[in-house]
């Protein structure tokens, strides 16, 4: 070890700077989401869970009817089996 080390030429700010695509916010997210996301990475043995976050945003942005096609489906599915049971009785 050195007894002195030349700091001049350091800058300050973020190791690895952000790519022109990303822009650094503050959000506040529910306790839960954040380790279903941890969790996720955790079982991988690797990744990040901010990227895992960003990239169920963009499912959701590219797929904003999902959430009204399941439910169509379900409800369709409940249907069929209440039909069933009242067929039977």
């Amino acid at each position: 070890m050195k007894a002195e080390y030349d700091l001049s030429k350091n800058k300050r700010g973020r190791v690895n700077p952000l790519g022109p695509d990303k822009v650094r916010i503050t959000i506040r997210l529910d306790r839960d989401l954040i380790e279903h996301f941890r969790d996720k990475v955790r079982e991988a043995g690797r990744g990040n869970y901010q990227t895992l976050i960003n990239d169920a945003l963009r499912e959701q942005i590219q797929r904003p009817d999902l959430a009204e096609t399941v439910t169509r489906e379900v409800r369709a599915a409940l249907r069929q089996e209440l039909k069933k049971l009242r067929v039977s009785a």
